[in-house]
């Protein structure tokens, strides 16, 4: 069904393949996979009298496990109460960096981007205006990544290339001839500019015509890096997108989606069934009558009957439902856990225990976008700190150590109780007493 659905999606032939398979994941992650259909669920036939199959109608339920999943694994991974501290040997650097991520809200950056990237990639963009430091993150549907060969993880150039219409360049202060053609819109990100292109007609990059910067719009920045974070999403990908987290679930999403609807489209035959007269029948006052609240006067050889749709359909269905949300669940590492089973408050570790799956799927993603993404950006910064004097708070920031050694510490995945808490004090007492841990460990430990 899903091939089905996305085949009558309009493709643009001028992108490559990639920018198709982003697009279609993106509709998924928001919940628009089914926007381009044309029909509502419960439109049977269309104005020529012909059956519209399933496949053209949107469903009136749309569960979205795919988002569901996303946003418990991001919320382990970057909320308030997950998101790293930055360890740093020297102090100044550390507290700076710590003054700084609050400042950029890069807390919220990161969840953003982990949200934006679970379709295979994301990339953040680092730009420091008026020597203050700022993060935003860009969709890769049409980036293009450039690698350099003598180092594979590290980018030569990011292009960005996509189609706009000539009004909006109009009114962004672009000069064009014909505001209702498309154009072509560049610009790329290299290890000294943010370089501007002139748009460029479709007929102009269909003779292969080079594109021409615009000096005016380009700058320079000097910083000796692409000051982009390219982030892969999970394992298992190519050499520009990573794996998506939710892809394997697509198809019983859809499944689930449809049964839900057929079921809520025979609940309301239930409560409305239809009256099958066998011959004409009439009521008191000689109308047509139908509803089971009238009185029908038939023929000797006449009957009348109410067409209704048992319950334990419904019921099946529903079971069904279950099994397929099960599935899907197992499939992405999803949390299975239900909260009608929670007989009282569970330990921390009780709660790892039974979200194991989730944590799983958070502590691959930890390395993606927390060593792979999140120290990456840091230490662009510490890298623009020596081209730029930074202001943070609107204060200059201390000497910044742009050699330092950077590493995270995660926090527990869910706060301890006072029984663990308790069990984890004795358990550290035991162990100075013994003289098997310092005391300052045992400290550290606890912080």
């Amino acid at each position: 069904m899903f091939q089905s659905i996305t085949q009558q999606l309009p493709r643009d032939s001028d992108y490559p393949p990639r920018q198709f398979q982003l697009q279609v994941l993106s509709r998924v992650l928001a919940g628009q996979l089914y926007a381009h259909l044309p029909y509502g669920f419960h439109d049977e036939k269309n104005l020529a009298g012909e059956y519209i199959p399933l496949r053209s109608r949107r469903p009136s339920v749309q569960s979205n496990i795919a988002r569901i999943v996303v946003d418990d694994s991001v919320a382990l991974l970057f909320s308030e109460g997950h998101f790293p501290h930055v360890e740093c040997a020297d102090d100044a650097t550390r507290a700076a960096l710590a003054s700084l991520i609050k400042e950029t809200n890069l807390n919220g950056v990161m969840m953003d981007a982990a949200i934006k990237g679970s379709i295979g990639s994301v990339a953040i963009l680092l730009r420091v205006l008026k020597n203050r430091v700022f993060f935003s993150v860009l969709s890769t549907e049409f980036l293009t990544p450039t690698w350099d060969p003598t180092a594979p993880d590290t980018l030569l150039q990011v292009q960005e290339r996509y189609k706009v219409r000539g009004a909006m360049l109009r009114s962004q202060g672009y000069v064009v001839s014909e505001p209702h053609a498309d154009y072509w819109f560049a610009r790329a990100w290299t290890r000294t500019q943010e370089v501007y292109y002139q748009p460029q007609a479709l007929d102009d990059a269909e003779e292969g015509l080079p594109l021409q910067v615009d000096i005016a719009r380009t700058v320079t920045h000097d910083f000796g890096f692409v000051p982009l974070a390219w982030i892969k999403n999970l394992p298992g990908g190519d050499e520009i997108d990573g794996a998506c987290t939710f892809a394997l679930a697509i198809d019983t999403q859809i499944e689930i989606d449809y049964q839900l609807s057929q079921a809520g489209r025979g609940l309301k035959y239930s409560s409305d069934p239809t009256l099958l007269i066998k011959e004409p029948a009439y009521g008191q006052n000689g109308e047509m009558v139908k509803g089971a609240g009238n009185a029908l006067v038939v023929s000797e050889n006449g009957d009348a009957k109410l067409l209704e749709i048992g319950g334990s359909a419904a019921t099946a269905v529903m079971d069904y439902v279950r099994l397929l949300r099960e599935s899907a669940l197992e499939a992405i590492h999803g949390n299975r856990a239900s909260a009608e089973r929670l007989s009282a408050a569970q330990s921390g570790r009780t709660l790892e225990l039974m979200q194991q799956a989730l944590i799983w799927l958070a502590d691959k993603l930890r390395i993606s976008y927390g060593e792979g993404a999140l120290l990456v950006l840091l230490n662009m910064v510490l890298k623009a700190a020596h081209r730029y004097p930074l202001l943070i708070n609107d204060k200059p920031s201390p000497a910044l150590n742009t050699q330092a050694h950077l590493w995270l510490r995660w926090p527990a995945w869910y706060a301890p109780t006072a029984e663990d808490r308790a069990m984890l004090a004795n358990t550290l007492h035991t162990q100075t007493q013994a003289g098997i841990m310092s005391r300052e460990t045992a400290v550290k430990t606890l912080a």
